[in-house]
């Protein structure tokens, strides 16, 4: 037996119950997206072609989305459940970032408040971007600003490039980003300088720093390669990855995961750019992966290219992508093996600014061991690892209460 978290990067289906506190009572992402195709959406005879995911549906994503919403989703998503065990979770982490989501549902909820840079121009501290020109041996830096990184970067590029100054800014999020020209800046300098600002940074508790390498020639080509790359803080306690490869398994991560866990408690990395060769990445890794292992696949796309752009045509259409493909990954599992899909937080690309939304997030389990209908809500994201860690036999996490599978 295996288990597979499948985690749709900010996939809310509707506002927490402190979405308030965060300015963001009455997001969400799924729901909203459900009523932008209904609405905006036409087949060739001019009917409404509303949202279609009926992979995800017979799982119960859809009677998930209205346990969470407290009423049905504005469409049926094609399908009714019959396979899955399916509710929703709540985060009790202090942050709607991307660290405190997944470290929670891996069992170590942040109970701190990480560090932000204010949104106003020349938002770092001159000291850091003082020692970083010195250390990097730069001309100066370009940005010092809040910004959404493929605008800043269609700005800035060419400055950039004629300069050679890299692209300093961050967003609403715990993060120091640099982008930076893959040919006229180099990407393995890149790196070294976001070490370097990831050394500078600590100081502030900033939870990461990301290199956003880009290509192209002028603003109307400039496009962000998959060569990405975090630098995040550790998590304080083991988290489920740690607790598997101590029990003598392995964890084979693709994407991002690896960067967000700081390469702890991995076994093996699936580095992967777009949702295709996300989607391409994780199917070799459940083929791949032995028995006792867990395969985690960030699905980053659902966030950056569409949440964050607020590009909901975009985000509905990827939903619908992924859907179609899901029948690839589970193909490939093996019997007895659990399946888990689910999200580290919301992002309704139809909400205000670009920010992530403080969202319930879907979980369902599948697989041959699981009797399929609803399951309580749980309180925590922990509740899931701590459900996947007693599936693989591990020892307890920091934090967490299994389901009843």
């Amino acid at each position: 037996m295996r288990a597979v978290i499948l985690l749709m990067d900010s996939f809310g289906i509707g506002s927490a119950k402190d979405a308030e506190a965060f300015h963001d009572a009455g997001s969400d992402t799924l729901g909203h997206i459900c009523e932008y195709f209904a609405a905006h959406r036409r087949d060739e005879a001019g009917r409404s072609k509303p949202l279609y995911l009926p992979n995800l549906a017979r799982l119960g994503l859809a009677e998930a989305a209205a346990a969470a919403r407290g009423c049905p989703l504005p469409a049926d998503l094609g399908g009714e459940a019959r396979y899955g065990a399916y509710t929703y979770a709540e985060e009790v982490s202090r942050g709607k970032d991307t660290l405190s989501g997944h470290w929670e549902l891996a069992g170590v909820p942040v109970d701190f408040d990480w560090g932000y840079f204010p949104n106003v121009p020349h938002c770092f501290p001159s000291e850091v971007i003082n020692a970083l020109i010195k250390r990097g041996r730069l001309r100066g830096v370009l940005g010092e600003c809040h910004a959404s990184g493929t605008e800043i970067i269609k700005e800035l590029g060419i400055e950039h490039m004629r300069s050679g100054k890299p692209i300093v800014y961050t967003s609403a999020d715990s993060v120091l980003q640099i982008a930076a020209h893959e040919s006229s800046f180099g990407l393995e300098r890149l790196y070294e300088l976001c070490k370097i600002a990831f050394e500078l940074v600590r100081p502030y508790n900033i939870a990461r720093v990301i290199a956003r390498p880009f290509i192209g020639s002028d603003p109307t080509d400039f496009v962000r390669t998959g060569n990405r790359h975090d630098y995040a803080v550790a998590a304080p306690q083991q988290t489920l990855l740690d607790k598997v490869v101590a029990n003598g398994q392995q964890v084979y991560a693709v994407g991002k995961i690896a960067d967000i866990f700081a390469h702890r408690g991995i076994s093996r990395h699936y580095a992967a750019g777009n949702l295709e060769a996300l989607i391409d990445a994780t199917v070799e890794a459940v083929r791949e992966a032995p028995e006792g292992a867990l395969v985690f696949s960030n699905f980053v796309d659902f966030d950056s290219s569409f949440g964050h752009r607020r590009n909901v045509r975009g985000y509905g259409e990827a939903l619908e992508y992924f859907d179609w493909r899901l029948n690839e990954i589970t193909g490939c599992f093996r019997p007895l093996d659990l399946g888990l899909i689910t999200a580290d937080h919301g992002n309704d690309p139809t909400w205000t600014g670009t920010d992530h939304t403080r969202e319930r997030v879907p979980v369902l389990f599948f697989g041959d061991a699981v009797e399929p209908g609803p399951r309580r809500p749980l309180t925590t994201f922990a509740d899931m690892g701590a459900t996947v860690a007693a599936y693989l036999g591990t020892e307890p996490l920091f934090s967490g209460r299994a389901v009843d599978l």
